[in-house]
Parts: structure tokens; sequence; C-alpha cells
């Protein structure tokens, strides 16, 4: 079983370390990214052994399993050093780089994923670190550049994104004890009632500040990484001063925004030390909606392997945010893996959604290659050495991830339900790790059902008893395709060959 990792470590930190290589990494020419990996990994797992051949029979004559609300994604609004090195005060960020038709482009190409209702569901909005403007009392968070809640309320309305998922990354810095949004280890200035009574009323404060430009709240979290040591925006916690300021300011953020989902511990759930003082306090346990994790770059068998949810409580569990750091798996692999960690939240978690970490980066940041699924030119990076097709101003795509995300924009809508699929099992009588299956019906009733095969030699066939008549549509996405139309199979049964280091979607008749 795989394990999380130590406790009080950042994992961005550890890019720091890794700074040169990604440097080099990010000075590829985004034409050759899907193919430029060697330099940015150290390899990938062993091939499962799945066979080549296996039968699964799509239960549609059953219950639903679950709902899929949608997917999630974070903005960077504002700057971050290259290798997450620290806070600079150069006034950067997306929108508000991008030319007006780039933004446009942005919403409609990425964010919508080309449909014309909607594409990501959650925009997850870093409180201290992507919006970090302060008052003059340093108690509360303002735009720190004109315009900047404006872009973003005018990006939520034109991408259809039902709102953002608001987060702290640090407070305000006069609740800090060090009067500032960095720091490592640095805490809150004081955790008695009164002091922590004052902070809730103040986050609250910073949502309203939000709602009333247009930013609606569709979840909150008090602390992004409570455990991080890190020299970018963070705030540390004990268990037990997160459970005490949780218990303060939770209940205001409920009182204030009752259909917010309030998550907790934005790192290690519900056993990790900030999230077990949560579920072992009654009190502060009915306070949760929601357990999140962060489980980035990990191979997806770890959701077959171990059980995020067996002490949930019968509330959900997410990966509130995935990426690769340096040094982690070929851009092959990355890209099924990617695909298949959405998959196996799902199946196996009954996650209600997902969160990629950046929508765009940088091309000044050594981290974005591994980040991003795009990149755009901030006006002041003249350095076309590396990105030399992205003119200032203007953002394109990165491949390697991109094409794993976006079949599930466009083909998976909002509040997709989920059903069962009978499949065959490994010699360890657990699910095949390399070759993947899920099902949903669309909310118009159209059944969809998403392969892959993460092997990186051999094709892989599926025969699926769809128990549906008439044509299904089959689209190919991987590495270096995207959205491609392949052939057309007629149901109930399809046999269905899938090269290697692909992913599938075959959609059915309406």
């Amino acid at each position: 079983m795989s394990r999380p990792e130590p406790h009080g470590i950042s994992r961005r930190s550890i890019l720091r370390g890794a700074a040169v290589a990604g440097a080099a990494a990010a000075a590829s020419p985004l034409l050759n990214l899907a193919t430029a990996g060697p330099a940015f990994a150290v390899g990938d797992p062993a091939p499962a052994p799945d066979g080549t051949t296996g039968s699964y029979t799509i239960r549609f004559d059953q219950a639903a399993k679950q709902t899929i609300k949608g997917l999630g994604f974070e903005i960077q609004s504002d700057s971050i050093a290259s290798g997450n090195a620290g806070l600079p005060t150069e006034a950067t960020g997306v929108p508000y780089d991008l030319t007006t038709s780039e933004r446009t482009r942005f919403y409609q190409q990425m964010l919508k994923a080309g449909r014309s209702d909607h594409g990501f569901r959650y925009c997850r909005l870093a409180l201290g670190l992507y919006h970090r403007g302060v008052d003059p009392t340093g108690k509360y968070f303002i735009d720190r550049y004109a315009g900047q809640t404006a872009l973003l309320a005018d990006m939520i309305q034109q991408a259809g994104i039902e709102g953002v998922s608001a987060e702290y990354w640090s407070p305000a810095p006069a609740w800090k004890a060090n009067n500032s949004l960095i720091g490592r280890g640095a805490t809150l200035a004081s955790f008695t009632p009164a002091a922590l009574s004052a902070l809730g009323d103040a986050m609250v404060a910073d949502l309203n500040y939000l709602s009333s430009r247009n930013v609606p709240i569709s979840m909150w979290g008090l602390q992004n990484e409570p455990s991080a040591l890190a020299d970018y925006s963070t705030c540390y916690y004990t268990g037990d001063n997160y459970r005490k300021t949780f218990l303060a300011v939770a209940p205001k953020i409920k009182a204030a925004y009752p259909n917010a989902m309030i998550h907790v511990a934005s790192q290690d759930g519900w056993d990790g030390k900030q999230g077990s003082t949560i579920r072992n306090t009654p009190a502060a346990n009915a306070l949760v909606d929601a357990w999140t994790y962060h489980r980035i770059g990990k191979d997806s068998t770890e959701q077959i392997t171990r059980n995020f949810t067996t002490g949930a409580d019968g509330r959900p569990v997410f990966n509130n945010e995935f990426e690769y750091l340096n040094n982690e798996f070929t851009p092959e692999f990355q890209c099924i893996n990617t695909a298949q960690s959405i998959m196996n939240w799902m199946t196996f978690q009954n996650s209600p959604t997902w969160f990629w970490l950046h929508a765009l980066k940088p091309t000044t940041n050594s981290e974005s290659l591994g980040y991003g699924l795009g990149f755009w030119r901030p006006p002041s990076d003249t350095n076309f050495s590396h990105f030399p097709n992205i003119p200032a101003g203007h953002w394109d795509f990165n491949p390697r991830h991109w094409n794993a995300v976006n079949g599930f924009l466009k083909y998976m809508p909002w509040d997709s339900v989920r059903y069962g699929v009978d499949k065959p099992l490994a010699g360890d009588g657990l699910p095949y790790r390399d070759h993947r299956i899920m099902a949903w019906r669309t909310p118009a009733g159209k059944p969809v059902l998403v392969i892959t095969n993460r092997n990186p030699t051999t094709p892989f066939t599926y025969t699926i008893n769809t128990q549906t008549a008439g044509a299904f549509q089959g689209i190919r996405f991987g590495p270096t395709t995207n959205n491609q139309g392949i052939e057309t199979k007629t149901g109930p049964t399809l046999t269905i060959t899938v090269p290697p280091r692909s992913i599938e979607f075959w959609i059915g008749p309406a």
C-alpha cells in the first residue's frame, strides 16, 4: 500500500532543489514538449501484468453509483517566484496579462474546452498567495492591482464556472506572528478565543469582498497544506491549533455561506494530524462537508490499493491538487496516468470532483512544465529562447497535461451519473492497473465510456457489453493526440483495440 509523504514537508518546496533541471525543461520549445521528456523524468513504473485483453459489462441495468459534479482548476492570478521560492512584487497573472482576444480564447478553448455551456466547474483561488493585496490594517485581502477581482469575475462569467474554492495559503499578515505572508513555520499570532473569533470575522469579510464583486463562493478551506514549511505563502498549524482555529472560524463561514462546501485539510484529508483532530472532535467534525487530499503526481494505482474513504464518516473525499514535480515519470506516462487519476478517484473513491493545479503557468517559472495545462508569456518576459512561439500576452497548451484532462471536460458534463462496470481482475485479485474503464450517462441521458491503455508498447483489446444498441463514436487522446475522431462502432457489444499510451472516449446514442 502506498503511504502519504511525511508530514511537515511541502511537496512544492522540493522544487527548489531541482530548479536547474526544471529551468532546462522549461526552455524546450512548446511544440516539442510532448516528446522532450527524458531530462525531466527518471522513468516510469514497470507495466502491470494485465494481459492484452479483457471483457467488461457496463451496468446501466443497475443503480447509479454517483453523480460527478465536474472538474476544478487553480488560477495563478498573481506572481510567484520561479521554483516557488518567494513572492515577487511584480503584478502579473492571468487573466490580467493576457490580451483581450487571448482572454476570450482562454475562456472558450481551455476553461470551457470548446463547449457551449460549461467545462470546468470550480476555480481554486489561493488567498494570501494569488489574491494577496491587503488593506491598510493588514487584516483583510483586497486587490493587489487594479481590476484583479473584476477580471476574475469576468473569467467566471464568460467561462460558465460555478464559483471559486476560496482557500488560504496564509491569512492576512496582521494575523500572523511574523506579520508576513511568508516565513517557514510562521503561525498565527494568537490562538486565544477572542483573537480567533476576530480572525473568523475577517475571513468572512474576505469572502464578502469577493462575492460582492461577482465572484461566487463554492468551497472554502482554512489552510492549504497546514504542515508545509515553504518559501511561498504559508501558515503552520499543529493539529491542536488547527482544531482551535477551525472551531472558531468554520461556524462563521457556514453561517455566512451555507451552500459553500467546507473541506479539510487540503493535504492529508481525515487521516493527517490536522484532519484527525477535526474528525475526533464531534463539534468540529459536524462542520466538515468533504475531506481533501494532495496526491501530487502519484501513480493512479494508489486509488486502487488504498482506501481513502474508510475514515471519512460518509463525507466525500477528493483530490484538490494534482500536478507533477520535477523528475517524475515520462511525459507519455504522465498523460495517461493523469486521466487514470481522474477515473480512479471517481471509480474507487466515489469522488464528486477532481482538481488539476493550474490552468496556465508563466513561461518564466521553472515548475511550469509539470504544473500547467498551458503556458502564458507575461509582458516582462523578453527571453524568446524558450517558448518562442508564444508572444507576450498570449498562451498555448501543454499537451502532456491538457490532452489528459480535455476529454473529461468535453464529454463528461456537470452532474453526469456514473454507473458500475463488471471487469476482470489481475492475479492479486485487484483490478487492472494500466487498463482502466469508467462509464456514465450525461444529464441528457447519453451513454459515455472512457478507456485507457497505459502500457508503453502493447495494444489492449476491450470487449465491452454496453447494454446499449446504436452507434458509439470513438475519440482518442494521448501525449500527442487531442480529440481525434477514430471510428464508429455499433453496440451493444463493442470490441475496441486501444493503442499503447492512449485514452479513448466512446460517445453513445442520444
